[in-house]
């Protein structure tokens, strides 16, 4: 086998637990040299736990064998920091051991990695591999003076157990993935991408890479503003001779956020200047004396191979790169982009960009504005990504003027490695981050995304926008109408996970307001408080529509009292019937606002003294946005913390707010809800009959076939029979008892209930042959099926499709082609939760029909949340089933009865959040 074959899709980038970048991929022959070298770099002792004995040098033959495998009862992977090997893993089948279900496993890291979680990767991309060809379980021999190998494979989540053989340690253990074992990786994958983003945002110091001497220029920004920014570590300019700083720098170079400069003819660049701004600079990162974490880079594209050696071996750690001219600007641009993002993370790196705006961490400790923003807000505790850097100015811009204040900002420009993702893992255990704030223009790994969503939501609210109509979708080509549905699935999907949707910034700051400085309220039962019957009216309006409960209106007249005002206020916060608080103060004439705003304070603070209401109030106060200086609690920094007030410019907009805080604060007082596990399910036997199903490539499989992989999971089709002659289907009808059904097997007559596709109550054995007969002369088909007829009931339908955006879509509505072509189905991301299932079938409009439909009594929805339930386990367990429909479902009082079912195989999508850990 060549240096070519192996499997590609085993290739690999991974996080090691400190946040670094480690590079995975099947070992070939070529690298015998490179792995004679590692053996020799191995210390003693490693040699002598790894071998169990001296083994000072590799025999050659050795290096054969374990550089020549199959990639099938032989495997090995290596992890590759730039060229060199820092670890590797094995495992080999024991087939003639009389145990070919099993393979004999064994790693070994070299002495300076060890402690970076590589075994444990190893493990589980060594655990992927064999389970492709079979493999069920794992081996190992162990030095019992060497615990912490047997620790490795048990910190990794599987079920070990071990037998002891004077010096050795026997370890077995299942390499199938069980709810533990994914816990575990999911639980190891969170810590590794929370410290790598940690890593970009607690540097100790910086470089500039492109520090220039000319204000107008990119790196003197970058400088300018890490500077001004209160950065308490030391930052270095490096400006070496392959970064002029005199000349006009190449497109790009230039990103799209500086000033425009005037062109002038480039001559021979100049040595580097001996400071700027004051401060010495360096010709590159490798003279830096000291350490450097972050490296923050502005030069042309064509520099950046020296840039990324020099960081490599400095040991930085991340590069933000806001050098425009990559994928934004076309095929080109892309192709080098993905190279770029290639050697970052070949060099044990990570990236964020190219064409960021750049990064901040507003902790006064930290001080880190490595941006290119004019303007940034003051210390807070809201999170905010985004992708696009004009955007971001506005977006800082915006904080800055209403005075949110941030804990941190990450604008990852073309995300060609740091994602949204990567960055709610480090917030999910940042203790300086409440609220989320998101920006979205596509999803690197949507179905990642809902998963980490959805756990981060339990705790800190996240509010999310939309780039557009469709922007939830990768597809910037799809019609309005495939736009507006998709935009309705991401709705559903995002909704699934807790994230609270808004279509403007304004709305997006809105919500970040209240969730920031007010607590969630405990429901709906709103009381409006003012001075103007017309604009408490637009309040209330606008409350209703969006939710909430208006339970009290009080207007105090336009000339109110500052003590009528707080007076009103305080009975509404002690009343036991009210959830929360929208009071109106905009006054017709001038007035003291100072002691309006102390008053309204005053009467929301709560009896036990505390500064953070007991439940959430808003304001239109003077129709001032932000948060006014005497609704404002101010920080050490003298920036507003938890138990201001905000206020909004108009009603509306107070309304519009409370109400997303309201429907999160529902979403996560949800009782706990738990993905279901079906005994007896026989997930291992569908896995194998799907992956031989699809052994020569994607197919659909046959109704029968569908049909058997269905009932691995407890889904039982409503028997039937393949028929092509009339004594088949007499024979048929007989087996089953009458009445049964003769139907139609082609595409374009199943389910059409504008044709004449099925013959249905058949009572006897003359009726089967005459529908036979008239079928097969009117469809033209030659295989028609005989089924035994259902109770009657609802026709429904059950579908899972495979979305660009979200990955595996369950989906369900009423049956027929009218609801299809409307498009009333409701759709939830896999796996679903019991809670997901029982409000996915209320979810169509026309879900009204199963309380009172056609038939006699409501239908038990029980069964239909089972099959739900049963689609999505069996879905979530068989990654390589791509589609699935169960349609006509009928659904009664006394069950539900599946006619007919669809399925279609092929390989996993390489965005499907399935296998072991990778970025990506």
């Amino acid at each position: 086998m060549t240096d070519t074959e192996y499997p590609r899709h085993w290739v690999a980038d991974v996080l090691a637990s400190d946040g670094g970048v480690v590079h995975l991929r099947p070992i070939v022959p070529a690298d015998a040299d490179a792995l004679v070298e590692f053996h020799n770099g191995l210390s003693e002792r490693t040699r002598y736990l790894r071998y169990f004995g001296p083994t000072p040098t590799l025999p050659p033959r050795e290096v054969v064998r374990m550089t020549t495998v199959d990639y099938k009862n032989r495997a090995a992977f290596l992890a590759l920091l730039g060229d060199e090997i820092i670890a590797m893993g094995v495992y080999e089948g024991l087939a003639a051991d009389g145990k070919p279900e099993s393979a004999e496993v064994a790693f070994v890291v070299a002495d300076h990695h060890q402690g970076r979680g590589l075994g444990p990767i190893l493990l589980e991309h060594l655990a992927g591999a064999a389970a492709e060809h079979g493999f069920t379980r794992f081996e190992a021999e162990v030095l019992s003076e060497n615990p912490n190998m047997v620790a490795v494979f048990r910190d990794a989540g599987y079920q070990v157990s071990r037998a002891f053989d004077g010096s050795t340690v026997h370890v077995e253990f299942l390499i199938d993935p069980s709810e533990a074992l994914t816990s575990v990786r999911n639980a190891r994958e969170r810590a590794s991408e929370a410290r790598s983003i940690a890593n970009l945002l607690h540097p100790q110091s910086i470089a500039v890479i492109g520090a220039s001497t000319d204000t107008k220029k990119v790196g003197n920004v970058l400088l300018a503003n890490i500077i001004a920014g209160g950065f308490t570590g030391p930052v270095f300019p490096v400006n070496g001779p392959g970064a002029p700083v005199d000349e006009p720098e190449p497109e790009e170079h230039v990103s799209k956020f500086a000033a425009p400069t005037q062109r002038r003819p480039v001559r021979e660049p100049r040595p580097a200047p001996p400071s700027v701004r004051g401060i010495r600079s360096y010709p590159s990162v490798r003279a830096i004396p000291d350490p450097v974490d972050l490296a923050v880079v502005a030069v042309p594209a064509a520099g950046m191979d020296d840039v990324l050696s020099d960081c490599l071996a400095k040991g930085v750690r991340t590069l933000v790169v806001v050098s425009a001219g990559f994928g934004e600007s076309g095929e080109a641009g892309l192709e080098s982009e993905r190279r770029l993002a290639e050697r970052v993370r070949a060099h044990g790196m990570r990236l964020v960009g190219p064409n960021a705006l750049g990064v901040i961490n507003a902790d006064l400790d930290i001080g880190l504005n490595a941006t290119l923003a004019p303007r940034v807000p003051g210390p807070g505790r809201v999170g905010f990504f985004c992708q696009s850097g004009a955007l971001g100015i506005a977006i800082l811009d915006t904080a800055a003027h209403r005075g949110l204040g941030l804990s941190t900002f990450v604008s990852a420009g073309n995300r060609a490695d740091v994602s949204g993702n990567d960055v709610l893992q480090y917030w999910d255990t940042d203790e300086s981050t409440d609220v989320v704030l998101l920006y979205l223009e596509s999803f690197g790994n949507p179905r990642k995304f809902s998963r980490i969503a959805r756990r981060v939501a339990e705790s800190k609210p996240i509010v999310a926008i939309k780039s557009g109509r469709g922007a939830m979708t990768q597809s910037r080509a799809a019609r309005t109408r495939e736009a507006g549905r998709d935009d309705a699935i991401a709705h559903m999907v995002l909704g699934q996970a807790g994230v609270i949707q808004v279509e403007t910034l304004t709305e997006l700051f809105d919500c970040g307001a209240i969730l920031a400085y007010q607590p969630l309220p405990a429901g709906p039962r709103t009381a409006i408080i003012g001075n103007s019957s017309v604009i408490a009216s637009l309040a209330a309006n606008t409350a209703r529509a969006s939710g909430l409960d208006v339970v009290a209106m009080v207007d105090l007249g336009p000339a109110v009292t500052q003590p009528d005002l707080s007076a009103a206020v305080a009975v509404a916060m002690n009343d036991e019937s009210v959830d929360a608080v929208i009071v109106v103060f905009v006054p017709p004439v001038a007035v003291d606002a100072a002691d309006y705003a102390h008053g309204l304070m005053e009467a929301v603070r709560p009896a036990d003294g505390g500064d953070v209401p007991s439940k959430p109030v808003v304001t239109t106060f003077l129709a001032v946005e932000g948060v006014p200086p005497g609704l404002s609690r101010s920080g050490p920094d003298g920036m507003p913390v938890r138990g201001s007030i905000p206020s909004y410019s108009t009603p509306e907009r107070a309304a519009n707010a409370l109400a997303h805080a309201w429907k999160y604060s529902a979403w996560r007082s949800r009782p706990p809800s738990q993905v279901r596990t079906f005994e007896g399910a026989a997930a291992e036997d569908a896995r194998s009959f799907v992956r031989e199903a699809m052994a020569d490539g994607p197919r659909e499989l046959t109704r029968v076939e569908s049909a058997r992989v269905l009932a691995y999971f407890g889904i039982n089709v409503v028997p039937f029979r393949e028929v092509r002659t009339m004594q088949e289907a007499s024979a048929a009808a007989r087996e089953f008892g009458f009445p049964v059904a003769v139907k139609a097997t082609s595409k374009s007559w199943v389910g059409r209930v504008d044709r004449e596709g099925a013959r249905l109550d058949l009572p006897d054995a003359t009726s089967v042959l005459t529908a036979f007969a008239e079928l097969q002369a009117l469809t033209g088909d030659t295989v028609l099926h005989v089924q035994k007829m259902a109770p009657k009931g609802l026709g429904t339908s059950i579908s899972v499709t495979d979305n660009a955006s979200f990955g595996p879509l369950l989906s369900f509505g009423l049956s027929g082609r009218l609801f299809d072509v409307l498009g009333d189905r409701g759709y939830r991301a896999v796996p679903l939760t019991e809670a997901d299932a029982r409000e996915l079938v209320v979810e169509p409009q026309a879900a009204m029909l199963l309380e009172a439909g056609p038939v006699d009594d409501a239908v038990d929805t029980e069964h239909l949340v089972d099959l739900l339930l049963r689609v999505s386990a069996l879905v979530d367990a068989v990654p390589e089933i791509r589609s699935v429909r169960c349609d006509p479902v009928l659904a009664s009082a006394d069950g539900i009865a599946v006619l007919g079912a669809w399925m279609r195989v092929g390989p996993v999508p390489t965005l499907a959040d399935t296998g072991p850990r990778r970025l990506g």
